[in-house]
C-alpha cells in the first residue's frame, strides 16, 4: 500500500468518525428549534393580542411545589372566569384564537394555562401525575375565583379539567371538554412509547414530544384512578367529539355520560366528521356553547 492510499484511508476513517458524531448533534439542535417547542413568548403573545384589539391582558407564573406554572390573563376580572386547558403536546398559545375571540372576553376572563412540562411551566419537566397537575391549578382558582366559573379541555387536558371539578366541586360551575381522553379502557398502549423513553432517544426527541410521551405512558393508571371520582362532578358538562377522530375514540363521550351521574346536566355533542381538532375547526360552536353555560 502506498503513502497516498494510506492516507486516504485514514481521511476516510476520520471523516466517518466525526460524521457518526455529527449526525446524533445534527437532530439534537433540530429538535431545540422554535417550532418544536409549540409555544410562544409573553412578548409573541401580546403582539396577536394587541392586533387582534385586545388590550386588557396580563401574564403570569407562580410556584406549585417546587415549579413554576405560567398562564395567560386576558379580560376583566369581575366577569365569570373560563378556564383553558391545553392538550399534549401544547401550551397556552393553544387557545390564542379564544382569547382573542371578542364575543368571548366580552362574557367572561379567560386564562389559558401552560400544563406542567409545557411552554413555561417548566419546560421539558413531566408531571405524570394527573392528580398534582390538576392540585397545580387550584391557586388560578382561587386567585381568580368568580361567581361561575367555566373549565375547557381539549384532549389531555379533559381528564385534567375533570380531575379539578372532582377535586373542587364548589369552584367549579362548568365543564366543555373537547375530544377528551377520559376512559382507561380506551386509552391505546402503544408499543412504541415505552422505547421512546430510553434515555438516548429521549435525549435526541423535542421536549414538548419527550413530556407528551412521558405523560401519556403512565395515563392508563392515572384514568383508573379516577373511576371513583367522576361521582364527585356536579356541576353542567358539555362534551365535545368528533365521529372520525383517530387518535381519541369517540366512545370517550359514552364513559362521560356513564360516569357523571351526579353532574347537574350531560349534554355530549357528537360532531359528524368531525376530528381531534374540533377545537379550532369548530370554534365558534364552542364559543357559543361556552357563553350557554357562563349564561
Amino acid at each position: 500500500m502506498n503513502t497516498r492510499t494510506h492516507e486516504h484511508i485514514q481521511l476516510m476513517r476520520f471523516k466517518k468518525r466525526y460524521l457518526l458524531l455529527l449526525i446524533p448533534m445534527l437532530i439534537f439542535g433540530c429538535s431545540r428549534l422554535n417550532i418544536l417547542t409549540m409555544r410562544k413568548s409573553d412578548k409573541k403573545q401580546a403582539k396577536e393580542l394587541r392586533e387582534s384589539g385586545q388590550t386588557d391582558f396580563e401574564f403570569h407564573t407562580y410556584d406549585f411545589e417546587g415549579r413554576p406554572i405560567h398562564y395567560t390573563h386576558v379580560g376583566n376580572d369581575s366577569l365569570p372566569l373560563v378556564v383553558l386547558v391545553h392538550g399534549s403536546p401544547g401550551s397556552s398559545s393553544m387557545f390564542m384564537d379564544y382569547l382573542k375571540d371578542s364575543k368571548l372576553t366580552e362574557k367572561a376572563q379567560l386564562i389559558s394555562v401552560d400544563r406542567p412540562g409545557f411552554g413555561y411551566s417548566g419546560f421539558g419537566k413531566t408531571e405524570r401525575s394527573l392528580e398534582k397537575q390538576a392540585m397545580a391549578f387550584e391557586e388560578i382558582l382561587r386567585r381568580h375565583g368568580a361567581e361561575k366559573t367555566i373549565l375547557v379541555g381539549h384532549s389531555f387536558g379533559g381528564p385534567v379539567i375533570a380531575r379539578l371539578a372532582a377535586e373542587f366541586p364548589d369552584l367549579v360551575q362548568g365543564l366543555v371538554m373537547v375530544a377528551g381522553s377520559i376512559d382507561p379502557e380506551l386509552e391505546p398502549r402503544e408499543w412504541w412509547r415505552k422505547p421512546a423513553d430510553f434515555f438516548l432517544i429521549r435525549w435526541l426527541t423535542p421536549p414538548a414530544l419527550k413530556v407528551c410521551n412521558q405523560e401519556i405512558l403512565p395515563l392508563y393508571v392515572e384514568l383508573e384512578k379516577m373511576l371513583p371520582l367522576w361521582e364527585k362532578i356536579t356541576c353542567p358538562v358539555t362534551v365535545f367529539h368528533g365521529e372520525k377522530d383517530n387518535l381519541v375514540p369517540k366512545e370517550n363521550a359514552d364513559f362521560a355520560q356513564k360516569m357523571l351521574i351526579n353532574s347537574d346536566s350531560v349534554k355530549i355533542e357528537m360532531i359528524e366528521g368531525g376530528n381531534h381538532f374540533i377545537l379550532w375547526s369548530l370554534q365558534d360552536l364552542i364559543v357559543e356553547e361556552i357563553i350557554r353555560l357562563l349564561e
